[in-house]
């Protein structure tokens, strides 16, 4: 049998063994629950962390980041800002970030669109009625115009006229920038009168300087007359209110490869280079015009010139600088909206400026006379001579002043005292004895009976009449003068008047 104390000394052993397990047990269980303790404390700090973080971005975004996605719609050039985190590009966070500003875009887009088409809507609706007053207004002017003949009542009437036209041309520019038409039809009209058309709708037109270098004849489609005549005021329009009022603005029509050109120049301050290119985005018509882009107070001028150049194929460029120091802006008219119109049939209006071409072709003739250069005109009469000018020398006989057709025959002596010759007309000229008026020495002949009828003479010809003035003032002239040795023989001009070298 087994003693007791063996007993003893086995369950003391066996407990011993039991409370090292359990104290170890013990041991590791505590180390296990201090990690875990550390554990879920730096999870709880890494989430706290991770939510401030995302409040934050939440608070950019809403701050910062929608207000400038809202403000990017009405101008391209602002920035919008990247999260406010460096490691939240790409990230769960920022795809979601990024999509909230994609859906507030177009949201944002599509409600200024709906809105913006109530309010041309509107506007359209208004500009018709106004529209259709003034141009009534328009009408009432005119015919006063041709009832009364009093010049202080009609300055009045054109005044009012100017003003009512300045009013129509506004309204005009509004119904087209809310998609109207026009608002008139006009036949086929040559492109000068186009420009001056426009350029008579605005208040200082005094100071718009044209050059015409396009050929006689050159004209518009009519459904492209009032566009151009449009485009054309906007662009003076512009022109004239940014230069200062003591310079001119240019405008030059010129042809090109592909039709006409009608080019702006102004010495205004010009544009910078952001204001060029929205300019230029907005001629070119490519992009949606909204009401609320163009400020407040709405300025349609560009926004009307680029719904029309859309809409009638039309090109319109302000991408330049004027070389006079403000903007240069060039309108072309490609050759499908060009026509021609015979000049002689239908000419240009009165105040239009004269082709540089038609000058060219029909120059005139100049002469020289007394230090000054004057103009001769087939068939017009020389000018009376200037009282105090100097008296010009007789030319040698047998040759006339340029311009003038020979009267032949010998000169008459300087003393007043030349022998009686009998006259031959020159060839293809008839006898100067038939000109009336002409003081000639003739022989003495006996008197025809009193009751022989009288030749009548005939009805003389321009030429025939320049012919009698001219040799009235040289033969004047030759008598007054000095005598001298020798006529000096005078300057001899070519066919176009000027000196022949």
């Amino acid at each position: 049998m087994i003693e007791l104390p063996e007993l003893v000394a086995g369950g003391l052993a066996a407990g011993t063994l039991t409370a090292l397990a359990l104290g170890g047990s013990l041991v590791r269980s505590r180390r296990q629950k201090a990690a875990l303790r550390a554990e879920v404390t730096e999870l709880r700090a890494r989430l706290e962390g991770t939510e401030g973080a995302f409040i934050t971005e939440v608070e950019h975004l809403a701050a910062r980041r929608m207000p400038a996605a809202a403000a990017q719609l009405a101008h391209p050039h602002l920035r919008v800002p990247g999260p406010a985190g460096q490691h939240t590009p790409g990230t769960p966070t920022g795809i979601a970030l990024e999509y909230v500003l994609t859906a507030l875009r177009e949201e944002l887009t599509a409600q200024r669109t709906r809105i913006d088409a109530a309010a041309q809507a509107g506007l359209r609706g208004a500009t018709r009625e106004i529209q259709a007053a003034l141009y009534r207004l328009q009408d009432a002017l005119r015919g006063l115009q041709q009832r009364y003949d009093d010049p202080e009542l009609a300055q009045t009437l054109f005044a009012l006229d100017h003003e009512n036209e300045q009013s129509l041309r506004r309204a005009q520019v509004a119904a087209v920038v809310c998609g109207a038409w026009v608002g008139l039809a006009r036949e086929e009209s040559h492109v000068v009168d186009a420009v001056t058309g426009g350029q008579a709708r605005l208040p200082g037109y005094h100071r718009v300087r044209v050059n015409n270098h396009l050929e006689p004849g050159t004209a518009l489609v009519s459904h492209a007359v009032e566009p151009v005549a449009i485009i054309v005021a906007e662009l003076l329009d512009n022109a004239l209110r940014h230069s200062a009022p003591d310079t001119d603005v240019v405008v030059d029509l010129e042809h090109v490869h592909h039709g006409v050109c009608v080019t702006v120049d102004d010495a205004g301050l010009g544009m910078t280079h952001d204001e060029r290119a929205r300019a230029q985005r907005l001629v070119a018509g490519s992009d949606p015009i909204l009401l609320t882009d163009l400020g407040d107070p709405p300025r349609m001028g560009l926004a009307a010139i680029g719904r029309l150049t859309r809409q009638f194929d039309l090109n319109v460029d302000v991408s330049s600088p004027s070389p006079y120091g403000g903007v240069r802006a060039v309108l072309r008219v490609d050759s499908h909206l060009l026509g021609r119109i015979d000049p002689g049939e239908r000419p240009p209006s009165a105040s239009a400026p004269r082709s540089t071409l038609e000058r060219a072709v029909r120059r005139e003739p100049v002469r020289e006379t007394a230090g000054r250069t004057t103009s001769v005109r087939e068939g017009a009469a020389p000018e009376a001579p200037v009282p105090g000018a100097p008296v010009p020398e007789a030319p040698v006989p047998g040759i006339m002043p340029a311009g003038f057709p020979a009267v032949a025959g010998p000169a008459p002596d300087r003393a007043g005292s030349a022998a009686e010759h009998e006259r031959a007309p020159a060839p293809g000229r008839e006898d100067p004895g038939d000109l009336a008026g002409l003081p000639q020495r003739r022989r003495r002949t006996p008197a025809a009976a009193p009751d022989a009828p009288r030749p009548q003479p005939s009805a003389r010809r321009p030429e025939e009449a320049a012919a009698a003035l001219a040799a009235l003032q040289y033969g004047t002239a030759a008598a007054r003068a000095p005598k001298r040795a020798s006529a000096p023989e005078p300057q001899r001009t070519d066919d176009e008047g000027g000196a022949a070298g």
